[in-house]
């Protein structure tokens, strides 16, 4: 399972980038207002600035909601970086753009995914990645895990090449179950990656480790 760093805070993509598992970051507009990142030239320079920091897949996202509109912001988008997956939503327009996309060879990721029909029309688009977003159906009592192994089975059914990349990831137990079921990539806050560091039976291991050889040691030094 590929890890992306859901963010836009460039010290958290340091680190993340620096813990040596990380594969990507998924950014979006409330994600770069969040860092007070406004204006389209200063948010261009700050996908430019992500870019120069991770190995590969940067997510950035159309504003445009016309075809039209998509295809010109997401043809300037991928044109910053070799990098960049244009971020496209699932809605007519968009389904149209990610066709466009595939064509001129420009990698998309459709995002607001909230159903296997939509998971399929993205699929045969061309889009490269999909985005269920888990957390948002859990919100409105609905399984986002169960959509998450809806979808893998049907693209494993058809031999789709899109990567289905699990959004909307709240915490560590999302994240195994995504990667139980096959989800390719899970895109989350830094925190739940970190989160998979914690268990009390390390740590209590580790103090007991640390005690046993400073106890060696002052025998030894006795």
């Amino acid at each position: 399972m590929k890890f992306f760093i859901d963010t836009a805070n460039l010290e958290e993509i340091r680190e993340a980038q620096d813990l040596g598992v990380l594969d990507g970051v998924t950014t979006n507009p409330s994600l770069m207002a969040k860092e007070g990142i406004s204006g389209e030239e200063n948010v261009r320079s700050h996908y430019k600035a992500i870019c120069d920091i991770v190995d590969n897949n940067v997510s950035a996202e159309v504003i445009a909601t016309d075809f039209e509109g998509m295809v010109r912001e997401g043809e300037e988008l991928a044109a910053i970086d070799d990098k960049i997956v244009v971020k496209v939503p699932m809605i007519r327009d968009g389904v149209k753009a990610l066709k466009h996309f595939s064509n001129a060879g420009i990698r998309t990721n459709c995002t607001l995914i909230f159903s296997a029909g939509q998971a399929i029309l993205a699929a045969k688009a061309g889009a490269n990645y999909v985005s269920p977003f888990i957390g948002r159906l859990d919100d409105v009592s609905t399984n986002g895990i169960e959509l998450i192994a809806q979808i893998v089975g049907i693209y494993d059914n058809y031999g789709f090449t899109t990567e289905v990349l699990a959004a909307s990831v709240r915490h560590t137990m999302h994240l195994i179950e995504c990667a139980e079921i096959g989800a390719d990539v899970a895109t989350c806050p830094l925190k739940v990656i970190m989160g998979l560091l914690n268990h009390p039976l390390t740590d209590k291991g580790l103090a007991q480790f640390l005690a046993d050889h400073k106890k060696a040691n002052e025998q030894v030094t006795a």
